[in-house]
Order: C-alpha cells, then structure tokens, then sequence
C-alpha cells in the first residue's frame, strides 16, 4: 500500500534570522506537501493563523489545527529551529506514534554539538494522521477543560485518553536531523552534561564540520 506524507510545520513566530529562514528552505526541498500554523501570517506553505498567545496551550491547538486541515496518510512534524535531513523523510510509520531519535543538538553558535541514546523528542514525531487527530483531539479538550495531568509535550497514550499506558516507538533515519539550541528555545538548551539531574547513556559529542550527511553551507547560518 502507498501512503501518502505531508508535514505540519508550527512556530510561534518570534525565532530570528537566519534560523528561520534556513529551516524553511530545507522543509521545501523534501518536496513534501506542508502546512505552517503560525500566529502571526507567513508565505510558507499552506499557511494557518491563529490569533492566540505563544505558550503549550497554544501549541497543541496548532498541531490540532494543522492536523485538521491536512489531507495526507502520514505526519511528520517540523518544528521551526530544528534542520531536518531529506532521509528523515523517507520512514514509514505502523499504528503507533514514532521518534526520529537520530539527532544532534547544536549548542548555536559554538561548534559543538551532543547526542545521547533515546532523545526523543516532540520535533522527530511521525505517525498516521487518523491516530494523531484522534489523539490530540482529546488531548485538547483536556487540556481546555483543565483536566489534562501530562506534563510531557511528547504524545503517549494513557488512561485519561481512554487508553493503556503506551509510549511511543523510536526509529533512526540514515542521517541525523539537527536541533538548534539557541537562546530562545522554549524548553532548557540542554547541551552539557552539567545540565542533566542523571547523565543520559550514550553521551557522545562533536565538532560541526564532523557530522555526517549534510552541507556545511547549511550549518554556517
């Protein structure tokens, strides 16, 4: 069976220059068809505003909204600091959710980039649409009905969504995708092994003109 892929891409519009810009123009060239949820009004793909405030709330209810008005099998979702690799792409999901966990996080501007096992995170999700619109739609009534305890922003099943306690599987692309951690990050940049309560396994780090798979024009933004 052939499935078809789409991307949702959601920021909150306050990321500078030239981050924004270079992520975008990697998004274009996977050739995939996308829709941008933004608060304010972008030129980038099949774009959706809403006039909310920056914050969690308002970020499930982009996701929501950017779920709803795609029409593809697949989901990926991009995130507007994170530059993601053509192979990211190329992975087809079963009937759960899946983290892309082959990614490095750039310590922005340094040269210096880390990784470490099981990174999974809200900007490597993939799955099929219907899964996810089922989900976040009842993650979003929870959420405006003050009901919802998770504080985690990865989706995973559990009782308070009508279902067993389910976390999601992770998978690797061929080449590594590359989370940005610059100064207006919304969660901690995380980039040193001090930042962690308990060291994470598999703590490997590098010089940016090692990482494999990718143009070094792209990384010098």
């Amino acid at each position: 069976m052939v499935f078809s892929k789409g991307i949702i891409y959601y920021t909150d519009n306050r990321l500078k220059e030239p981050i924004y810009s270079a992520v975008q123009k990697l998004l274009l060239e996977s050739g995939l068809p996308i829709i941008s949820i933004s608060l304010k009004p972008i030129d980038f793909g099949e774009n959706i505003v809403l006039d909310l405030e920056p914050g969690i709330t308002t970020l499930n209810k982009q996701i929501l909204a950017g779920l709803e008005a795609s029409k593809t099998d697949i989901i990926f979702f991009c995130e507007h600091d994170v530059l993601y690799h053509k192979s990211h792409f190329d992975f087809i999901p079963e009937d759960t959710f899946y983290f892309n966990t082959n990614v490095w996080r750039w310590n922005y501007p340094l040269d210096h980039l880390i990784t470490y096992d099981h990174l999974k995170s809200l900007s490597g999700l993939c799955a099929k649409r219907e899964l996810l619109l089922d989900y976040y739609r009842k993650r979003v009534k929870l959420i405006e009905d003050n009901e919802w305890k998770d504080t985690s922003q990865e989706p995973r099943w559990s009782r308070s969504l009508g279902h067993e306690p389910k976390e999601g599987e992770e998978w690797k692309s061929e080449y590594p995708n590359i989370d940005i951690r610059h100064k207006g990050t919304i969660t901690r940049r995380k980039c040193r092994l001090v930042d962690f309560k308990h060291p994470p396994m598999g703590w490997k780090e590098i010089n940016i003109k090692d990482i494999l798979g990718w143009n070094l024009n792209y990384l010098r933004i």
